[in-house]
Formats: structure tokens, C-alpha cells, sequence
């Protein structure tokens, strides 16, 4: 894969999974970046009408209900059921648990591959921001696992919680930027050629 190709993923798969996984105060110029049309520009998968599309909802960082704040609470800490849990074992495990069995296989291909992304608390290593964030870590500094851990780790259930964050987000914020992880993580499928590993599906 071409330098370039790595130096996109790198570069989409941090500010997605920065966007994702921190709370808005804590990366305020990265939500400035995305709530202004500017990035569509230079985003590198695409076509100009779908990003700007996607520009017209991120836009939007307050609604006449909710702050993006408050949004980013509802959707990624609670205290009620999150409309679209952002962690890969509660997709793929039968019991819809945290720290399931297919964060146990990651765990271990991690450590196999001598990737520690140094978190400062106890919690799941899938969360689909930290994912994104390893993504643009193994393009960095270990490319030729990158297949593997999208193939193994993000492909199998990845897409199923972008569809259900636009579906149910209901902040146009959010619901903008899983339209935008959504292309952005089919056309590393395509560039990269990865062939997703077939896994059940348990959270609907």
C-alpha cells in the first residue's frame, strides 16, 4: 500500500476516533474542524455532494433540546441505555456484555502485536473510537496489521453501529459524523482490499 494510502487513513481514523471516544470540551478544535464546512474539502474519500451532505448535519452542534454536550452524554455514557453502544463486544457477544469474549480476542492480538494504547482507566480496548485511534497507530507504525484489525476487530461489527447511530442518534452532530465513519470505513475496505471476517451479530 502507498504512502499516501496510509497517510489518509492515518490522518481520517485519528480525528474520527478522537470525535468518537472524547468528550466535546476535551477536543474542542477538532469539533471545530468538523462543524465547519472547511473539511470537506480536503477529506479524501468521497464525493463532494455526500461530504457536504454530511458538512450540512455536523453543523448543527445545538438543537432547541440538546447541547452537543448533553448529546455526547445520552449517546456514550448514560446514565439510560445508549441508542447505539459503541463497543464491539455487545454486538458480537450473545449476552450483549462489555469486556465480552471478542474484547478478550483483541486484547490478545494487541498484545501479540505489541500495540498498548495506554488507557488510563479500566475499560473496554473495542470501543469503536479507540479502534479508530489503533487504526491510524498500526497505519503509523505496524501497516502490515492493518488488514487484520479491520478485517478481525472493527469490519464485523463496525457497520452495523454507524447504521444504528444515524438511525437512532437523533443530533445531527453525531448523526453526521456516522455518516462520515460509515464512508470513510468503506473506502479503506476498498483500498485496502480487506475481506471482513464473518461474525454474529447479537445486538439489534
Amino acid at each position: 500500500m502507498s504512502e499516501q494510502t496510509l497517510n489518509s487513513i492515518s490522518l481520517t481514523a485519528r480525528v474520527l476516533g478522537a470525535a468518537f471516544y472524547y468528550a466535546p470540551n476535551d477536543i474542542q478544535d477538532i469539533i471545530a474542524l468538523l462543524s465547519t464546512p472547511q473539511w470537506a474539502e480536503e477529506w479524501p474519500y468521497s464525493s463532494e455532494e455526500q461530504k457536504q451532505a454530511i458538512a450540512d448535519k455536523m453543523a448543527i452542534i445545538q438543537t432547541d433540546n440538546e447541547t452537543l454536550d448533553d448529546a455526547y452524554q445520552r449517546l456514550f455514557i448514560g446514565p439510560y441505555a445508549l441508542p447505539a453502544p459503541p463497543w464491539g463486544s455487545v454486538w458480537l457477544d450473545k449476552e450483549n456484555v462489555i469486556f465480552g469474549e471478542s474484547t478478550l480476542q483483541l486484547r490478545e492480538w494487541m498484545q501479540h502485536n505489541q500495540i498498548d494504547i495506554c488507557l488510563t482507566q479500566n475499560e473496554p480496548e473495542d470501543h469503536f473510537g479507540l479502534l479508530l485511534m489503533m487504526v491510524a497507530w498500526v497505519a503509523e507504525n505496524n501497516p502490515a496489521k492493518l488488514n487484520e484489525l479491520l478485517a478481525q476487530h472493527i469490519l464485523p461489527w463496525g457497520v452495523h453501529y454507524l447504521n444504528k447511530m444515524q438511525a437512532d442518534a437523533h443530533f445531527p452532530f453525531y448523526v453526521g459524523l456516522a455518516e462520515l465513519a460509515h464512508l470513510t470505513l468503506v473506502n479503506w475496505q476498498q483500498s485496502l482490499d480487506v475481506k471482513a471476517a464473518e461474525k454474529a451479530i447479537f445486538y439489534r
